[in-house]
């Protein structure tokens, strides 16, 4: 259990390297991290709420989590990006982003929630082994859910604006592109 936190700041730090290397900035990984600390929260309450221990079982559980909740934010800061960049605004680019890829998002979590909810139900041969792992990827799952479609687009809004001022100063010929008015977007669109 000592090597378990080293175990999940490694993961932390190689997800952020390399949304990095794919996103060619600091700003952008630090959103889609940001949610990972209530996937660690919702699993440790959850374990706590059904009497487990945080064991081994349960911290891969808990880095299977990283991969899982980095993914949400990806799909919606990789869509807002994708939508800066012919010149909408940061707060409607996100704003489009939440909106169309909430259904994505939720199947996706969906299915790893029913996925995960036969090892957290825990019957069968062994099953007192694996329940903690179930039990921590949907508690996090289901916590991280809640709060990742809140928070993310804050912290996209504030930090683009970080990332804009750093590129101002650093870039002095840096020119911010004029917001374009999206056109009203649905969410089934």
């Amino acid at each position: 259990m000592r090597g378990q936190g080293i175990l999940i700041l490694a993961a932390v730090f190689a997800a952020f390297v390399i949304l990095g290397i794919l996103y060619e900035s600091f700003i952008h990984p630090i959103t889609i991290i940001s949610g990972l600390p209530s996937a660690g929260i919702g699993a440790i309450l959850t374990l706590m709420l059904f009497g487990m221990e945080l064991s081994v079982i349960a911290m891969i559980g808990i880095v299977m989590l990283v991969g899982i909740v980095k993914k949400n934010a990806i799909m919606m800061v990789d869509f807002a990006i994708e939508r800066r960049s012919v010149g909408i605004s940061a707060e409607h680019a996100i704003r489009e982003a939440a909106l169309l890829r909430f259904r994505p998002i939720m199947m996706t979590t969906f299915a790893a929630i029913f996925g995960t909810l036969p090892i957290a139900i825990g019957a069968g041969a062994g099953a007192e082994l694996r329940q903690p792992l179930g039990v921590a990827v949907v508690g996090g799952l289901m916590v991280s859910q809640l709060l990742t479609l809140f928070i993310t687009p804050v912290i996209y809004i504030y930090l683009d604006r970080i990332d804009r001022r750093l590129k101002r100063r650093l870039d002095p010929t840096f020119v911010e592109p004029a917001d374009v008015k999206p056109k009203r977007v649905a969410a089934a669109e």
